[in-house]
């Protein structure tokens, strides 16, 4: 992601990066990032959380003003139940294929490596 930002910055389009890794977003030197201490792959927030999700986004729309760049807002919203059940409950029953196809070419790639 970060770099498809700095591509679409510099066509002129501004970019806000919402990201649980902000320090990582910040050494690519992206010019707005809005930084979340939330699980992974929830970085607008819990589902079906309006509140947490609008304020995530207006935190984000507000950096499209900002013109002292580059920028980062660390939001200090706790997230409200365990981790692991943030991780469990996104995940779908079944794989999506091409995840299923990458899962399948790693262990096969690991059972014929020698030990």
């Amino acid at each position: 992601m970060p770099v498809l930002a700095r591509i679409v910055e510099a066509a002129g389009i501004p970019t806000v990066i919402v990201t649980t890794l902000p320090d990582l977003a910040e050494r690519f030197r992206l010019p707005r990032i809005v930084g979340v201490e939330f699980p992974f792959g929830h970085p607008f927030g819990m589902v079906h959380d309006r509140e947490m999700q609008r304020t995530v986004a207006i935190a984000a729309l507000s950096l499209y003003e900002r013109t002292d760049l580059p920028v980062r807002e660390d939001l200090r919203i706790v997230w409200p139940v365990d981790w692991k059940v943030a991780y469990k409950g996104w995940q779908p029953k079944e794989a999506a294929p091409i995840v299923a196809y990458l899962k399948n070419q790693v262990l096969n790639k690991h059972r014929k490596t020698p030990d």
